[in-house]
């Protein structure tokens, strides 16, 4: 029988699959295009993501072949100089096209052993207590001990399971594609400049060879939001909304998305999971969505490996839907936010104004870039220490730094006592005794995410947090 199957081969469930991998899960993705798609809506990677890469040992992938750079705030069209408190040793995004993203994902997946399957469609699913049937659009089946839902914002694995969806449909649309522009660079950068003093939903951007990343605001809403736009209606929108459609032709791809926000009831059902837009939808104001994903999946991954091994702890995978839930909560409130920032009206106008006044404060912009990516996220553990539940970020320590100990996906004691042991879990966590300067705590336990399950300097206590996240010690 197949460990996991994962509906999806984007971002989240590619994320999804190599995490699985690092721990022998017998991984099947079934991905429904038979090519990866050539459309771009994520533009790379955020400080968290960035992190994980680091944490994974893929981060130097991602940075040959992106632009880095800062800028804080980022929120609501808002662009602000980057925060000096950032507690990071990644303090930058990674700008590339979102199928770089993919094709570097499917590479980390299948050199750990993923068995990918394009051109296979899921159509259908049960489960039982010992499993998950998975019907394909072909006729065939596949068995699996868990299905994990990355299949998009339609997804169908979250349709059949029931989960409800709820939230608010869309009120605006937005035009987004890829074109070659005949007018001469200068004229349409004058022209993008003179639009965004009002209309912040509106871009032509260069991506080489001269091509452009163009997007424009719709007339109304789609009634079929799956259709793509035809290059006359992004014509007749950019001489609409900028007075010229700078001689726009030979399209590489035409999209449409909305300000639509959902978020599933649930995240697991049975031995049924949903990860990224299977998850939550939102605006992609920020660019968090596809950063939101990555980052389901990396929470998920060794929990969901723990349960196929049979050490996971009594609720442990129940915590995933418990801890990333909140997450896409937060992000869902703070894109709805955001679009009424974008806002054309009087008072979304007055309250940008308003708004990025505040953000000239050093501690709101450190706030709100936080916000944006992702690294403030903090896990309820419950009472204790200040960084229980924090992610612990990338110190440097005597033999190097923290994230070049985590490429394995274990669970990791980082010990500047050298009093303390891990005897009957060290097939799930590592032990390292190291007194870099920048730990300024005696131990840290860390989950194989990096989040801080425990802090402290007592054998006893460190007993409860292995049991508690690592299960029952081996004899």
């Amino acid at each position: 029988m197949i460990d996991v199957i994962i509906a999806g081969g984007g971002p989240t469930g590619l994320m999804l699959a190599a995490e699985l991998r690092l721990h022998d899960v017998r991984v099947v993705v079934l991905e429904r295009l038979t090519e990866p798609t050539s459309q771009s809506r994520g533009q790379g990677l955020h400080v968290r993501s960035v992190e994980v890469m680091a944490q994974r040992g893929v981060l130097d992938r991602f940075a040959a072949v992106s632009e880095k750079f800062q800028l804080g705030g980022l929120f609501g069209g808002i662009v602000k100089p980057w925060p000096q408190s950032m507690d990071t040793a990644h303090p930058y995004t990674l700008a590339h096209p979102q199928p770089v993203t993919e094709r570097l994902l499917n590479e980390r997946a299948l050199e750990l052993g993923t068995d990918l399957r394009r051109g296979c469609e899921v159509v259908g699913l049960s489960q039982d207590a010992d499993g998950v049937t998975v019907e394909l659009a072909d006729g065939t089946h596949l068995r699996s001990r868990y299905l994990v839902g990355c299949d998009g914002g339609r997804s169908l694995v979250r349709k059949t399971l029931g989960v409800g969806f709820p939230g608010e449909a869309a009120t605006v649309e937005t035009l987004l594609g890829e074109m070659e522009l005949t007018e001469d660079p200068e004229t349409i950068a004058a022209v993008v400049a003179e639009v965004r003093e009002t209309q912040l939903r509106f871009g032509a951007g260069a991506t080489g060879d001269g091509v452009y990343r163009v997007v424009v605001p719709a007339e109304g809403v789609a009634e079929d939001r799956a259709s793509e736009p035809t290059l006359e209606e992004f014509k007749q929108r950019l001489r609409a909304v900028a007075g010229t459609d700078f001689g726009a032709h030979s399209p590489r791809w035409l999209s449409r998305f909305g300000d639509a926000t959902r978020q599933a009831e649930r995240y697991r059902v049975g031995r049924v999971l949903l990860a990224g837009d299977a998850a939550h939808i939102h605006p992609p104001t920020g660019g968090q969505g596809l950063n939101l994903g990555v980052q389901d999946a990396f929470n998920l991954g060794w929990k969901l490996a723990a349960a196929v091994h049979g050490w996971a702890p009594e609720g442990l995978l129940d915590t995933y839907h418990a801890e990333r839930h909140p997450v896409g909560a937060a992000v869902l409130a703070n894109t709805r936010a955001q679009i009424t920032l974008l806002g054309t009206d009087p008072g979304a106008t007055a309250l940008r104004e308003l708004f990025s006044k505040l953000m000239d404060f050093e501690e709101v912009n450190r706030y709100v870039t936080g916000l944006i990516t992702g690294v403030d996220v903090r896990y309820d553990f419950g009472e204790g220490h200040e960084l229980l539940g924090r992610r612990m970020p990338d110190v440097s320590l005597k033999q190097g730094r923290l994230y070049e100990l985590t490429h394995g996906g274990r669970g990791l004691l980082l010990d500047r006592t050298g009093q303390l042991s891990v005897r009957g879990w060290a097939d799930r966590v590592d032990h390292v005794v190291d007194a870099g300067a920048e730990l300024d705590v005696p131990a840290v336990l860390l989950r194989p995410d990096g989040h801080v399950a425990w802090a402290g300097e007592k054998q006893e206590e460190l007993l409860d947090g292995l049991r508690r996240w690592f299960g029952t010690a081996a004899e």
